[in-house]
C-alpha cells in the first residue's frame, strides 16, 4: 500500500484528499502546519507527499528544504493561481510537480501516479558496509557477523538520518526534530541516551566509538563506510 502525507491547513483539502485517496487504497496521513508535517515526515515516512505552500508556521519552500536534507520522496506541491514565482521556487528546493488550486481530483491522482511510477523505476536505497556492521537503508534492517542487529523503530530513525549524511555533521537540533519532531529540539538527553544505545549494539568498543562520532556541543556524525553499494541495478 502506497503511503501518502497530505501537509494542508485547509481542513476540507485535507478531508477531501483523505476521503479519495483512502478510497483508492492510499494510506493516507495529514498533518495542518509545516512543522508537524516535518515531525510526520520523519515519523511516518511516506512514499508520496502532498504539500500546500501557504502553511501557517512556515513556507512551503521551507518544508521542502527540510525534507530533501535527508530523503528523496516525491513531492507534489499545491500552490495558488498567481503563484509563478513560488511555484519555482518550490521546483528550485526539490519538488518534482505541482498542482494548481483549485484542482481535479483526476488531474491529482494521475500526478500521483506518476510520482510514484518515477520513485519505483528510481535505483534502491544503497547498502552502507563497514568493517563490523551493515545497514540497508532499502529493508530498514541492520546485519553483524551475519547476524540481524535488533534495534527499536527510535534507533533505526536515528541511525538512518545519520547514515543518510555519512562524513557530515548533522547538528542535535536536527536530529531531534526528524527523529522526535520540533517540540524536542531542545532534548539534547535523547540523543545521548540512543547515541549511547546504538554505540553498545554496533561499536566493537563502544567506549572509543568508531562510527558514531560526537561533535562536543555540535552534533553527531556517522562515518567509517567502506562503501555504499545498490542492491539491485
Amino acid at each position: 500500500m502506497t503511503r501518502v502525507l497530505v501537509i494542508d491547513d485547509e481542513a476540507p483539502i485535507l478531508r477531501a484528499l483523505q476521503i479519495n485517496l483512502t478510497a483508492r487504497s492510499y494510506e493516507v496521513s495529514t498533518a495542518a502546519d509545516g512543522a508537524s508535517g516535518l515531525a510526520a515526515m520523519a515519523r511516518d515516512h511516506p512514499d508520496v507527499l502532498i504539500l500546500d505552500l501557504g502553511l501557517p508556521d512556515m513556507d512551503g519552500t521551507d518544508v521542502i528544504r527540510g525534507v530533501r536534507g535527508w530523503t528523496s520522496t516525491p513531492i507534489i506541491v499545491l500552490s495558488a493561481w498567481g503563484q509563478e514565482s513560488q511555484k519555482v521556487a518550490a521546483l528550485d528546493a526539490g519538488a518534482d510537480d505541482y498542482v494548481t488550486k483549485p484542482f481535479g481530483m483526476d488531474e491529482l491522482l494521475a500526478r500521483l501516479r506518476a510520482a510514484v511510477r518515477r520513485a519505483t523505476r528510481a535505483p534502491d536505497e544503497p547498502v552502507v558496509v563497514t568493517a563490523d556492521f551493515t545497514v540497508d537503508l532499502a529493508d530498514k534492517r541492520v546485519t553483524r557477523n551475519g547476524s540481524d542487529v535488533r534495534l527499536t523503530p527510535t534507533e533505526w530513525q536515528l541511525l538512518e538520518v545519520l547514515v543518510r549524511h555519512h562524513d557530515r555533521l548533522v547538528t542535535q537540533r536536527q536530529l531531534l526534530q526528524e527523529v522526535w519532531g520540533p517540540r524536542y529540539e531542545t532534548e539534547g538527553n535523547y540523543l545521548r541516551v540512543y547515541v549511547a544505545h546504538l554505540r553498545r549494539k554496533l561499536e566493537p568498543d563502544p567506549s572509543r566509538p568508531r562510527y558514531l562520532l560526537t561533535e562536543p556541543g555540535i552534533g553527531y556524525r556517522f562515518t567509517g563506510a567502506e562503501k555504499s553499494r545498490s542492491v539491485r541495478t
